[in-house]
């Protein structure tokens, strides 16, 4: 079963709650969550015969950023909520 496709008003309708001025990035890879500055913004047809837009990353070096940040891979559930182990006594010198 294939997900629903976004389509370019419901792209505008998401984008129409965010802040005009700030930067659009890809979150890419689920496996090894990365965040990539996008540049682009291209028109085509499929095989089909559709309209279909992209969003492309830049081409520059710089165009991929590093991770995502951990609380954006949780909310698109690309990972789990990660909680720190408990705290147990430090051992000291000497066995005790």
């Amino acid at each position: 079963m294939t997900s629903p496709e976004m389509t370019v008003g419901g792209l505008i309708d998401h984008l129409s709650s965010c802040d005009p001025k700030a930067p659009v990035r890809q979150a890419m890879n689920p496996f090894y969550p990365m965040a990539h500055r996008m540049q682009q913004v291209l028109q085509s047809v499929d095989e089909t015969g559709r309209t279909v837009v992209y969003l492309a990353e830049g081409q520059d070096e710089d165009a991929q950023l590093g991770h995502l940040p951990p609380e954006v891979a949780i909310a698109l559930t690309w990972q789990d909520p990660v909680q720190a182990p408990p705290s147990r006594p430090r051992r000291r010198a000497g066995g005790n």
